[in-house]
């Protein structure tokens, strides 16, 4: 069986799968310092990564090309952005989009004229065109129309931007797809696996996206230049620092979630650890007082964060309403060894949800130097492996004992298994479908584990009845067809957290759990679900800037606090305007 590589965290014990894997609570989670976007920061702050402009050609609209050099200890790459002109009825977030305002690529290595031709011709047609093998990750994105048009207006009249308008939406660039590990003829993974500065799960990704922020406020205040070139003024750094990039995704991502679950046990193991981590530490004053800024700074920021969904917004405001409630009780409780203990389960006891796995997550801010080591254990080799020559008995066993949240499940009843997952053939994207109501049930995805493990369960029974000394092997020859589940069975018995524990067919389920589940660990902020299939969300808002990056050492400490970032107070800016929904 696979080894899992996490450290004991002391005498404090991870939480059960039993509470940490149930999909509402992963479903609230928020990012950690052991995001993918907090983790690149560091790693870019902490070896001193240079970025410089190696090409800038754009005309007064914006368009052309540009080109970033990345530099680190270990290797060169090259971000290569294109920016067209792109019409409005051709504009759309949907995977199935041909056309966008910006393609983009991080390059490993240098680009020559004959490359840069090659990528020209290319990455504009994303997925229908002939990557190169040394594009690391393939994007586009889409302008955030009025955020962008006030942007320009503001600054082409030497004035800022209203900060408002990056409160409501956070962005002036979202991306709908963030393409790594070789889809398309990009280089495929295992080029990256043993490549020091992109070794991390989904680091190469996120390093895109950043460059994509830096090229959005460079394009913006450019064109604002073009128009007014004694007039215009740069943006502002409170206002760069809070400028994020958007992204849109729905039920695509859900896959992901299903079909790697030992990466999601390695990836909820770290956090449960370094949870476990923080808790078994003696507090101190200033980290008390630490913990008290921290949670008043992510009441401000909820409290700022915009959405739309009536149920995220009741969400936000319930741990907005409970978060004074945490303040008073740390003023209040005597400083003490097990003050942390104490108010883990206190919240367990009378905190929503969502408020829960914040303390969670501010406890796992106080402590870098227990935590961040476990950002290099974020990724792992997945192999699911059968063991033939395992009697049968015990596989019977194996479920009854570790997948018993599926044999509970009466997979009879019809709200348990009201939705089916399919891929729509015309839209190339996994929808959701009402059994017996809509059609494409015989396009269905094998994705709902409770059931498939459920029935598998049932059939190995009943062949047991005839044949107790029965070993798998015998029993994958009469039955074929339940190899793929056996496989997986065996392999994540092995492990608590692999297995979301839900019924993915039943009434209940709320797909975006789903989501917000992995998006969590990409490091997403500002989640704004659009319907119950598809989100917007923003990245890096708050993040250092390149210049800060590339700036002599400072501490470490510093440049990484930018989590729960709030509005800029003070920026002078044109008279407030009513900020309207941003498409």
């Amino acid at each position: 069986m696979l080894e899992y590589r996490y450290p004991i965290a002391g005498t404090v014990p991870l939480r059960a799968a039993g509470e940490t894997m149930d999909l509402e609570r992963l479903g609230s989670l928020p990012a950690s310092r052991l995001s993918f976007v907090r983790s690149l920061v560091r790693q870019m702050a902490r070896q001193r990564w240079q970025i410089s402009t190696a090409r800038f050609d754009l005309d007064a609209q914006g368009h052309g090309v540009a080109i970033y050099r990345l530099q680190t200890p270990q290797g060169r790459y090259h971000g290569v952005i294109f920016s067209q002109q792109l019409a409005d009825d051709q504009r759309s977030d949907r995977v199935i989009a041909q056309a966008w305002d910006v393609t983009f690529g991080v390059i490993e290595g240098d680009v020559d004229d004959a490359l840069l031709e090659q990528m020209a011709a290319n990455v504009p047609l994303q997925e229908a065109g002939r990557q190169h093998p040394r594009l690391l990750v393939l994007s586009r994105a889409n302008r955030s129309l009025r955020n962008f048009a006030h942007f320009v207006e503001s600054l082409s009249a030497g004035q800022q931007p209203d900060p408002a308008w990056l409160t409501r939406v956070g962005y002036l660039y979202r991306t709908t797809a963030v393409y790594g590990n070789g889809k398309f003829g990009i280089a495929d993974f295992v080029r990256l696996q043993d490549n020091p500065d992109f070794h991390r799960p989904f680091s190469a990704q996120m390093l895109a996206v950043y460059l994509l922020r830096h090229f959005s406020i460079e394009q913006v205040e450019h064109i604002a230049r073009c128009q007014a070139p004694e007039q215009a003024v740069p943006m502002a750094t409170e206002l760069r620092r809070y400028l994020g990039i958007g992204n849109s995704t729905g039920l695509g991502m859900a896959p992901f979630l299903i079909n790697h679950p030992q990466l999601i046990q390695q990836w909820v193991t770290c956090r449960e650890t370094a949870l476990a981590l923080a808790l078994g530490q003696t507090p101190d004053e200033e980290r008390r007082q630490r913990l008290i800024a921290l949670t008043r700074r992510a009441m401000r920021h909820l409290d700022q964060t915009v959405t739309e969904d009536a149920e995220q917004g009741e969400r936000n405001a319930a741990v907005v309403a409970a978060l004074p409630e945490v303040i008073a009780w740390l003023e209040e409780v005597p400083l003490e060894e097990t003050l942390w203990p104490q108010l883990a389960a206190w919240s367990a006891r009378t905190l929503p949800l969502e408020a829960q796995e914040l303390v969670n997550t501010l406890l796992i801010e106080l402590y870098p130097e227990q935590v961040d080591p476990l950002e290099d254990q974020m990724g792992i080799e997945e192999r699911l492996e059968l063991t033939p020559d395992m009697p049968l008995v015990r596989l019977k066993q194996l479920i009854e004992t570790h997948y018993d949240w599926a044999l509970a499940e009466d997979f009879e009843a019809p709200e348990s298994r009201y939705w089916f997952w399919y891929r729509s053939a015309e839209k190339e994207e996994p929808r959701l479908g009402v059994r017996g109501r809509e059609p494409g049930a015989e396009k269905e995805l094998s994705l709902a584990i409770a059931p498939r493990v459920h029935h598998t369960h049932g059939v190995l029974s009943e062949f047991l009845e005839a044949n107790p000394r029965a070993l798998v092997v015998e029993f994958l020859i009469a039955h074929p067809r339940h190899k793929d589940i056996v496989r997986r069975i065996q392999t994540m018995a092995e492990t608590p957290y692999g297995e979301i524990r839900a019924n993915l067919w039943h009434h209940e389920m709320k797909p975006m759990h789903l989501l917000r589940t992995k998006l969590s660990f990409f490091g997403a902020g500002r989640f704004d679900p659009k319907s119950d299939r598809w989100v917007r969300i923003t990245l890096f808002q708050g993040a250092p800037l390149v210049e800060e990056i590339n700036a002599e050492p400072r501490d470490l400490a510093e440049v990484d606090d930018w989590s729960f970032p709030l509005e800029p107070e003070g920026v002078m800016h044109a008279p407030r305007q009513e900020v309207g929904e941003t498409s």
